[in-house]
Parts: structure tokens; sequence; C-alpha cells
């Protein structure tokens, strides 16, 4: 889906902060929030695909003011409606106030019906690609600011479960994911020459450059 979670390529957003120290938990809070992701997963047996797409199916203003852990403690509180564990209500008492969740989730099969369980990747290292520009509802491992661009093929992986149907709990399709390389230049405004992005992308997402 195309939402405030996919800011790849995006300016405006202020300078990324790197912290100095190796600290995990920066408040209890936030430790327990990471206890509660773990056994609901546990409970629930959903995948990592699932668990991000109930973070992108956040409020945008929710998700761009939200801390790290705060988006997972959203998330997690989100499956735990939808699997049954705990209704809204009873949130909203024990937090005594609103207690936002996710959207519901939507779903739609551009790039899931492309999937493919073939015997080898459709495109070998060396082979330029194009990546489709669509836009689907549902959870996608595709950033937008690639799509439309032509690449380089560098490297085949997989096969591997397509992320886009595992997050709606879709039967899982095979499809390879191929590193590809792409010109800065083709990206970004006012960038060095040289600069080059690799990004790992799932052949559904891409077809053969004209």
């Amino acid at each position: 889906m195309d939402g405030a979670h996919d800011l790849g390529g995006k300016t405006g957003f202020g300078t990324v902060i790197v912290e100095s120290h190796d600290t995990v938990f920066h408040s209890p809070w936030e430790g327990r929030v990471r206890g509660l992701q773990q056994a609901l997963s546990r409970a629930t047996s959903t995948k990592i695909d699932e668990r991000r797409h109930a973070i992108e199916r956040m409020d945008p203003e929710h998700y761009l003011s939200a801390s790290y852990y705060e988006r997972w403690l959203t998330a997690t509180a989100t499956l735990a409606v939808e699997h049954g564990y705990v209704s809204a209500e009873e949130l909203e008492s024990l937090a005594g106030g609103v207690f936002p969740l996710s959207r519901p989730a939507r779903y739609s099969s551009e790039f899931g019906d492309r999937a493919t369980a073939a015997d080898r990747p459709r495109f070998e290292p060396g082979v330029r690609v194009k990546v489709l520009d669509l836009r689907p509802l549902g959870h996608c491992r595709c950033p937008a600011y690639v799509r439309g661009h032509t690449g380089l093929v560098t490297r085949c992986n997989g096969p591997y479960p397509l992320p886009d149907l595992v997050a709606h709990g879709l039967p899982a399709r095979l499809d390879y994911c191929d590193n590809v390389e792409f010109s800065g230049t083709d990206l970004f405004e006012d960038v060095d020459p040289s600069v080059k992005v690799r990004i790992d992308l799932f052949e559904a997402y891409l077809e053969a450059a004209p």
C-alpha cells in the first residue's frame, strides 16, 4: 500500500538522527511492548509481513507522530483485536480513554497475481528490468520511489513466499527476489553521478525493460 510509512525517496522530514549508543529500550514500557508482540505472534502464528502491515495501516497522522515502539504497540493491539484476544472496548477501558487502532486491511491483487513458482528466475544477472508502476491497496514490499524506473539485475535469490499475499493470510505463492541496481541520478535530484542504489525486488514487481 502507498501510505505514510513509505518515506523512501521523500524529502522534507529533516535529518536522520543516528544514536551513538547501543540502548535497545529507552523506557521500561518499550521492553514490555516487545514482549507482548512476541507473545501475540506465537499465539496467533502471525508472520512478520502481517505484523508490518498492521503498522502500515495506522492513521497517517498517528504514524508520523509515533515513536518506534508506539507503532509496534498499535500493531500488536490491532492484531489482538482482529484475532479475537481482546476487544476494542476492553482496551479503552484499561487505557482510560481512546486507544487508537490501525485501519481495517484492504487488498488488491495487482502484484500478487504475478507471483510465479517457476523452476528458475525470469531475469538473469545482467538483464535490464523495469519496475511496474502499480498502486496496490494491501501490503507491498516494492517502494514507491523506484516504481516506473529501470535498473540492472545483479543477483537472483529465492524463491520465497510473496509478502504481499502472506500479510493478508492468503495462500502463499513463491517468487524469486532479484537484487536490482539503479542509477542514483535516475531516482533523485542533485546526486553524485557515481551513486548506485541496490534494492531487492520480487519478480512480481518487474518486467523486461524495452
